[in-house]
């Protein structure tokens, strides 16, 4: 093995190091995620990961492609129709207080890095189309739907690292995290692949159409 290859492997796996510390110290912290995820882009779960993912209809085109939107104008995706993925994105991003260009920016340089970026960059669309809330149960449910549209590394041990902190910092809310789980995962594996769409491209349609044309349905709300 070369010695530019070890070295990055000792770099990717101190960054996941570096990562999993800053996410034991504060689970809110997206940087660490980042940096765990950024560790393990060459790792043997991670290849798989994209192999899959560029095997289902269209997202190896998209891949090809490198096909990145620019940020959107909150301003103008307010002028789209009411109920459409335009409006509502710009109302979720405004009212949370979110900024859409939160995520952190990746060098795309082959197909990893851009699924990568591509997902980053679609994650509160992704919110939005699932029906998935913010608080912290949801965001692990929508983390097992991204589980099952890309067998994903980082997505499949925020589920396990959710579950095992639940059960040790939160027991009482763990039925709502496995209901949120389970809504997530079968969601996810009945939904045709969301990296394969140009969501930039139909900002007009609006969210039922888009859902429908998706094979998607919103989880009921959770009752104890």
């Amino acid at each position: 093995m070369r010695f530019q290859q070890v070295q990055a492997q000792l770099l990717d796996g101190l960054m996941t190091l570096r990562g999993v510390i800053l996410l034991l110290a504060n689970p809110a912290n997206t940087l660490s995620v980042y940096d765990i995820e950024d560790g393990l882009r060459r790792d043997k779960g991670t290849q798989l990961s994209v192999e899959y993912l560029l095997a289902q209809p269209g997202v190896a085109e998209l891949a090809q492609e490198r096909y990145l939107a620019p940020t959107p104008s909150l301003e103008q995706l307010r002028q789209c129709p009411e109920g459409s993925l335009g409006r509502a994105y710009a109302g979720y991003i405004e009212d949370n207080g979110f900024d859409p260009a939160f995520y952190r920016q990746l060098e795309v340089n082959d197909d990893t890095s851009y699924l990568f970026m591509r997902r980053r960059q679609t994650h509160d669309i992704w919110h939005l189309l699932t029906g998935m809330e913010i608080d912290a149960a949801s965001e692990i449910g929508l983390k097992a739907f991204e589980l099952a549209q890309t067998r994903g590394m980082m997505a499949g041990l925020l589920v396990a690292g959710g579950l095992i902190r639940t059960l040790l910092k939160e027991p009482e809310t763990l039925p709502y995290l496995l209901d949120r789980v389970a809504i997530g995962y079968r969601m996810g594996m009945q939904a045709k692949p969301f990296m394969a769409q140009k969501w930039e491209e139909g900002w007009d349609q609006s969210m039922e159409e888009w859902r429908d044309e998706l094979n998607v349905t919103i989880p009921a709300a959770y009752v104890p």
